[in-house]
Order: C-alpha cells, then structure tokens, then sequence
C-alpha cells in the first residue's frame, strides 16, 4: 500500500492535525498516521467521514491512479 500523501495534504490544508481529524471521525490518532503511512487500509465508512470532515471527495483522496 502507498504512502496516502493527498490525506495528509487535505488535512495540513484545513489546518487540522492529526488528532484533531482522529477525534472527528471518531478514531484514534495512531489510525489517522496508519492511514497517511499506508500502512492501514480504512473501511469506506471511515472513507467517507474523513471526505465529509476535509470537504473533498472519495476520490480526491483514495482513488488510485
């Protein structure tokens, strides 16, 4: 699994940290940064909600190209 640079992107973007996105979706930090990493692969629900905190799309941030 790739690094998901976009997600850290969209985060520093909306000046939230990593925390601060955790505690929004409902998960802890250590979650966020597996994520970022690559090294954890989140369920489309969290998918969406982290979407829905960041303003952006599915796609924006987890589409593959």
């Amino acid at each position: 699994m790739a690094k998901n640079i976009r997600l850290k992107t969209a985060r520093t973007q909306k000046d939230l940290s990593q925390e601060q996105l955790a505690e929004a979706v409902d998960v802890t930090r250590q979650t966020i940064s597996a994520i970022e990493r690559g090294d954890y692969n989140p369920t489309i629900n969290l998918c969406i909600k982290i979407c829905k905190v960041l303003g952006v799309t599915l796609n924006d941030l987890f589409w593959e190209e």
